[in-house]
């Protein structure tokens, strides 16, 4: 039980992680454009197929959809921000 908690939080963490540049990128873009809808939806397959190669059920979905969002969101305010 301890391990599939540790490795859910860490699927959380890759989840945002890679959503980062993604957020940098989507931060520059038109709202609506093309180039934003892309920058959102790349991440979703690849977090999808580590969830279920992982097994975790569709009960781990809420988790992962905030890990992705706060990692859109972060990406976005470090482009603003610019912390490089």
């Amino acid at each position: 039980m301890e391990k599939m908690l540790l490795t859910l939080v860490a699927l959380t963490l890759i989840a945002l992680i890679l959503n980062l540049p993604f957020g940098y990128i989507r931060s520059t873009t038109k709202k609506f454009s093309l180039k934003w809808f892309i920058c959102i939806h790349i991440p979703i397959p690849i977090v999808i197929l580590m969830r279920i190669w992982l097994g975790f059920s569709y009960q781990a979905i809420p988790l992962l959809f905030i890990g992705s969002m706060l990692g859109q969101l972060l990406g976005g305010y470090f482009n603003k921000v610019k912390l490089s």
